[in-house]
């Protein structure tokens, strides 16, 4: 007999209800999310360059739910009492803006240009190449758009050009929502991302740490764009010549090589150049997939935890503090958050905040004094290789100090004895 909570039947006095409210955490990912992120805050945009940042920690589990739930880091930083300088100038951003809208100018004319001479020569040039209108309403309409204007463009064949296409990428559970500068379809039906940068190229080279972020960021793009081939190989085909084996089109191809085009020397006019970014999409993809999945963090996060920026600093931290980090070095130049996590590093003296490759050298070795500790002889397993070489490099150095007041002390002659 089944009952009914919630009701009773008249002259009977209502008991406890036996059925529990359900609890907050099994509430849908998205409502999570939006209470993490506060019930009035709008979400930040995941782009691709966080997400390219995400990667490259991807053991991170506080970005990983920050970026996930749409904070903005940058007030969640501020409000902490440790804000960054992270991100680009408003200068920076004027003087992009310009410069895309100029090789952009003509329905993109320069810009196919660039296209035909650095990534397919042998093609026909890009003479009236179709710009389609990918406007709709809200990102899940422009991803649908986007995904048709890129349909259609592979069966009509000639060039295509795709001006601030929006793409879908799913990232640990959540959907992530990407804008690339551009996207060129060519005649064969290939696929190219295109980075539009405001950093010179001087007698054609860049600066090679610029030029790995936009790779890494275009990574981020052509896995995106591959999801979106996949989805469209898996359709019937329409039309007779891409009838396959299995009665389905084939998988429009995606280059691995995307065209960086950005200001020629120092004036106004473009420059492209063609860069591979096959290892960046397979470090990206890798490191992507090893994120641990968001709903796995919101589960574990305390009730009643949120970052929203009108909660007290008390608040904040302690909700900050409740999902763990993986600070490095590398993360001041990539995550708003930075300088708030450093300072929690140095205050546990964490070994990580000496960065990643000195991490892997020492083990199991977790904090400063725990390495004090095993050079000086005083814990750790002797036969362990990272303790043995610390206790080497102790002796040698206690060696060296002791010899330092003799050579100090003794001419030239002595220096050479005590050589």
């Amino acid at each position: 007999m089944s009952e009914f909570h919630g009701s009773a039947s008249l002259g009977s006095t209502p008991g406890p209800n036996p059925t529990p409210p359900p609890a907050t955490r099994a509430k849908g990912l998205r409502q999570r999310l939006a209470e993490l992120r506060g019930p009035d805050v709008p979400a930040k945009a995941l782009d691709a360059r966080a997400l390219a940042a995400l990667a490259a920690n991807p053991g991170c589990r506080r970005r990983a739910i920050l970026d996930g739930a749409g904070v903005d880091k940058a007030r969640l930083a501020s409000a902490l009492g440790a804000p960054s300088g992270f991100g680009q100038s408003q200068f920076a951003l004027t003087r992009g803006n310009a410069f895309e809208a100029r090789v952009k100018a003509d329905g993109g004319a320069e810009l196919l240009r660039l296209a035909h001479a650095c990534l397919d020569p042998g093609a026909v040039p890009p003479e009236g190449a179709a710009v389609p209108d990918l406007t709709a309403h809200g990102p899940e309409g422009r991803t649908a758009r986007t995904a048709l204007a890129l349909r259609e463009a592979t069966r009509a064949g000639g060039w295509t050009l795709l001006d601030h296409p929006m793409l879908a990428l799913d990232v640990a559970g959540s959907l992530a929502f990407l804008e690339p500068d551009a996207v060129v379809v060519h005649p064969d039906g290939s696929w190219s991302v295109v980075e539009i940068k405001s950093f010179p190229m001087l007698d054609g080279a860049a600066d090679p740490a610029k030029v790995g972020a936009a790779a890494r960021q275009a990574a981020v793009y052509v896995l995106a764009l591959e999801e979106v081939a996949g989805r469209l190989g898996a359709e019937p085909a329409e039309a007779p010549r891409m009838h396959s084996a299995h009665g389905s089109a084939p998988a429009p191809r995606v280059r691995h090589r995307v065209l960086l085009v950005c200001p020629k020397d120092f004036s106004n006019l473009a420059a492209g150049s063609a860069v591979d970014v096959r290892k960046q999409r397979a470090v990206t993809a890798r490191q992507l997939a090893r994120l641990t999945r968001i709903e796995e963090i919101a589960e574990s996060l305390p009730e009643g935890a949120c970052f929203a920026p009108d909660r007290s600093t008390g608040e904040l931290t302690a909700a900050v503090a409740a999902v763990p980090a993986t600070y490095a070095p590398e993360c001041l130049s990539a995550c708003e958050l930075a300088f708030h996590c450093r300072d929690r590093a140095r205050a546990a003296g964490a070994v990580t905040r000496l960065g990643r490759p000195l991490r892997a050298e020492l083990g199991g070795l977790a904090t400063v004094e725990d390495v004090l500790a095993a050079a000086r002889g005083e814990a750790g397993d002797p036969a362990d290789p990272a303790i043995a070489a610390l206790r080497r490099a102790a002796a040698l150095r206690a060696e060296a100090l002791a010899s330092a007041p003799a050579m100090r002390t003794a001419g030239p002659e002595g220096v050479a004895a005590c050589r």
